[in-house]
Formats: C-alpha cells, structure tokens, sequence
C-alpha cells in the first residue's frame, strides 16, 4: 500500500533535484519476472532504480539499514520498507545462499528483483568481478537479465559520506539478456562463471567504467 503514495511524493522530489538522465526503459518488460543486475556505486543506487525503474523493483537490503537509529535510522527503514525490500545478513555462505533463495521467491511472484553482482560498492569507481550468485540466480529461475548502468551516483553519496548531496545522475537499461538451457546450468560452476561474466561485461558497455579483473573488497566499504 505505501510503495504508490512512496513513488508519488519521491518522484517528483528527484527528478528536481538530482534531474536524473533515464535511458532504456522501454527495455524492461512491464510483467512477469525479470532481473535487473547493476552496477554499484553508493547507497544512493538503491533509492534510485526503484523509483526510476517503471515498475517496482524488489532488492534485498543488508539488514544494518533496517536497524538505524535516530531520526535518519527510521527515515532510511520506513523508506525501505515502503518500497518492499528484503532485509538479509552479510556474509557466510549460508546467509549468501539464504538471499538468493529469497530472491528466487521474489522471482516466483513475478515480480522484478534487483541485484548488484559486484556484491558492494566499487570504492574506486572501477566495475568489479561478479560474484556468480547473479549467474545462478539467472540459470536457476531462466527468466530475463536487463543489465543496468548508473552514472553520478558516487558524486552524491560516496562511500563514507553519511548524508547525501546533490548531482545529475544517469541511468541505463539495457536490452534483456536471455539464459535457456543452451547457456548451462545452476550446478555448473562454470555455467554460473560464464553468465555472470556475460552479465557483467552487459553493464560494462553500459557504464564504460574501468574493468577490475578481482573481486570487490566488502571490508573497505
């Protein structure tokens, strides 16, 4: 019920701020499950796609941002409520599984699940390796992979900035990325590899950011 009346009043509050660049959005169906996997440059990112996306877009949040507290602790946990994001922990390979099981249920209702593949924030600006829970998660629910790109985000909260400024932002969807049988399968690690590869380099031709060949560093962030 709060995710209209959230969207009604944020909108237009953007879009005057921050007069957000939005391309490709056509490129995102308007029903039935998809994925979109993109880049990740600061908290702001997941403030950003579900109100720019045209429909609503369900990310699983850490669950640090649903435990603040003060005044900008329930500001930040209302927001994330409203908009219907999942809280998970960080960090064992159990609670990684955990999540995407989660999102495989997001996915199960039809609905648009987003995700960051690099698994945090690039503290340097560079696209970093993808963690392969995107490639399983893609050969695992066979739905579609719109690649997303955000630009000028770092600018109005870096890493380490608590409160955020004001800067333009763009962001780009990217036309579907299709992974039937003929791409592999879940219990392949190379399969899972392979399409987060592909997944990856998709927001690379978006973004034109640096490519890092390593994984992101989640403790520097």
């Amino acid at each position: 019920m709060l995710y209209p009346i959230v969207r009604a009043l944020l909108i237009p509050l953007v879009r005057i701020i921050y007069r957000p660049v939005i391309e490709g959005r056509s490129n995102v169906p308007m029903r039935g499950a998809v994925i979109l996997a993109s880049n990740h440059l600061s908290f702001f990112d997941s403030i950003v796609i579900p109100l720019m996306a045209p429909r609503r877009v369900v990310f699983l949040t850490k669950a640090e941002y649903f435990q603040g507290k003060g005044l900008r602790g329930r500001v930040v946990r209302w927001f994330f409520e409203a908009i219907g994001s999942v809280p998970v922990q960080r960090g064992a390979n159990r609670a990684a599984q955990a999540s995407l099981d989660a999102a495989l249920e997001v996915l199960a209702s039809g609905d648009a699940f987003g995700i960051y593949p690099e698994g945090t924030r690039s503290v340097d600006g560079r696209l970093y390796r993808g963690r392969t829970g995107v490639g399983w998660l893609a050969l695992t629910a066979r739905v579609p992979v719109v690649p997303v790109a955000l630009e000028g985000t770092d600018r109005i909260q870096p890493v380490g900035n608590r409160l955020p400024g004001i800067s333009r932002v763009t962001i780009r969807f990217g036309a579907p990325l299709h992974f039937g049988p003929e791409h592999g399968e879940a219990t392949s690690a190379s399969d899972r590899r392979r399409v987060t590869d592909e997944i990856v380099r998709a927001i690379g031709a978006l973004s034109g950011q640096e490519y890092a060949a390593s994984y992101n560093d989640p403790s520097k962030v």
